[in-house]
């Protein structure tokens, strides 16, 4: 006996020429979908059921070449390699908008083919389904009188995972990957965000600073309230989902704050700025880089603190990594240390050029306050606690000038999927060489230091936003075999 399976009524596969009407169509689709499966919810928990699953589906981009034909080779987007078919199923068209008219009109112009829209075969977690809307709450297993499941799609971690972006390149149905992750993938990403930095992933901007102290958040807020209505930029978002239009209005700070608060300094075309201070640690570096990157930004940058291992280094220096000693551990099953995570010339240049910007130091000059070299990033906090012959040893084989926590995680999840990446740390401590981080050593340099060194990653991420996005997004960060959307 077959089950009965309640699903919306959606149009036929259709295929179009025209990127903007294609996404019209897909989120046409997506809210045909979410819309029915509320409604159904709201049935259900008033007691009108009916036999049978409730079920609605994700829409999909389908394309189907069957050239070699070469296109530009200096593109390391927007094309596929080999005749196929190239599938992608989508979520929230209307949050990603303006990225998949953009990925969907590059793919008609490069293979002059139509994309195809229709429903999927991936079902919508209803879930996910709701989770754009607040007023609608779903209660835990037991508290219903019936197993929610029974009735309604779950996520599945099942199609949750990473492979696209670890190097899959069939999906279950033979079809070859056309975007970096699954649709289910992407809505438990936007709900992680929500719930770790306390703001929506609509806030989100393409260039974002990362951070490991209060400190940057505090300058952070001060600058975007002198930036509103200045330079494109038009409002401020702090945790809460807290807007600000203008520099004078209040923003009450959260009784307890999120464990990785995200701050938005909002432009109209999505090119302005977000700082997350993901605190201290590897693994919250990890969890932060792993949800933001589905939102596919143009650039992260890490600005924190780090130990100078160097005794030429003083407290308030620079270190621009272009290298990484990985020591941090979390992604080893996923990339193993033995993968180089080169340096991005222009991520290093913009950096470069900001530093002396702000500095006002430039050529030998700028040595005196800058280095780059290798940044070690360990997963021990107080690694200098232990026998040093070991690490130290370690360190000085590598040339390391640097150790902190996070920033080789940042940069090898930035290289994993396909996130331009940098650093930029502030010398703190030299525990080598017996300045350890104390209270009141630092607080001179955090007074001094602070605000330089956040103006320096924010004049980096203005001249990235200034760059083309074929240059940001090389074709060093794509393998042999790539899917076409960015």
């Amino acid at each position: 006996m077959h089950e009965t399976i309640h699903t919306p009524d959606v149009p036929a596969p259709t295929n179009f020429m025209d990127a903007r009407e294609a996404v019209a169509r897909l989120r046409e689709l997506y809210d045909l979908s979410a819309e029915f499966l509320a409604q159904q919810f709201a049935e259900v928990i008033q007691g009108r059921r009916s036999e049978g699953r409730i079920r609605a589906f994700y829409p999909e981009v389908r394309m189907t070449t069957n050239s070699f034909t070469r296109v530009d080779s200096r593109l390391a987007f927007g094309y596929v390699a080999d005749p196929g078919t190239y599938v992608a199923t989508i979520t929230r068209p209307d949050l990603f908008e303006n990225y998949l008219i953009q990925q969907i009109e590059l793919l008609i112009q490069n293979h002059g083919v139509p994309v195809r829209i229709g429903v999927s075969t991936t079902p919508m977690p209803l879930h996910f389904a709701l989770a754009g809307n607040p007023s609608v709450l779903i209660p835990q297993e037991g508290v219903l009188d019936f197993a929610l499941r029974d009735m309604f799609d779950v996520p599945d971690l099942n199609t949750t995972g990473d492979d696209i972006v670890n190097g899959a390149r069939t999906l279950p149905g033979g079809e070859a990957p056309l975007a970096p992750f699954t649709a289910q993938r992407v809505d438990y990403s936007l709900a992680r965000l929500a719930h770790y930095t306390a703001t929506n992933a609509g806030h989100f901007q393409n260039h974002v600073l990362f951070t490991n102290y209060q400190f940057y958040v505090d300058e952070f807020e001060s600058f975007a309230r002198q930036m509103l209505g200045r330079d494109g930029y038009t409002a401020f978002v702090a945790p809460g989902n807290q807007e600000i239009t203008a520099a004078d209005q209040p923003i009450t700070p959260l009784a307890r704050l999120p464990q990785m608060p995200a701050y938005h300094l909002k432009r109209a075309d999505g090119q302005g700025i977000t700082l997350v201070n993901i605190g201290v640690g590897p693994s919250n570096a990890k969890t932060a880089t792993d949800h933001i990157a589905v939102l596919r930004p143009h650039a992260w940058l890490m600005v924190g603190h780090c130990a100078g291992l160097r005794n030429s280094q003083n407290l308030g220096d620079f270190v621009l990594a272009h290298a990484y000693l990985r020591e941090d551990h979390v992604l080893d099953d996923d990339l193993p240390v033995w993968v180089p995570i080169p340096a991005l010339a222009e991520i290093q240049t913009s950096l470069e050029q900001a530093v002396e910007e702000v500095t006002q130091l430039q050529g030998y000059e700028l040595k005196r306050i800058m280095r780059t070299g290798t940044v070690a990033t360990i997963d021990n906090r107080n690694w200098e606690l232990r026998d040093q012959s070991g690490p130290v040893h370690r360190l000085s084989l590598s040339r390391a000038i640097a150790l902190d926590m996070e920033s080789a995680t940042i940069a090898a999840n930035g290289f994993r999927f396909r996130v331009p990446y940098g650093t930029l740390l502030c010398v703190s401590d030299k525990p080598l060489h017996g300045e350890l981080k104390l209270p009141g050593m630092a607080s001179d340099f955090y007074r001094t230091q602070v605000s330089r060194h956040l103006m320096i990653g924010i004049r980096a991420m203005e001249k990235l936003r200034d760059m083309p996005i074929e240059r940001i997004h090389s074709r060093k960060l794509r393998s042999f075999d790539e899917t076409a959307f960015l």
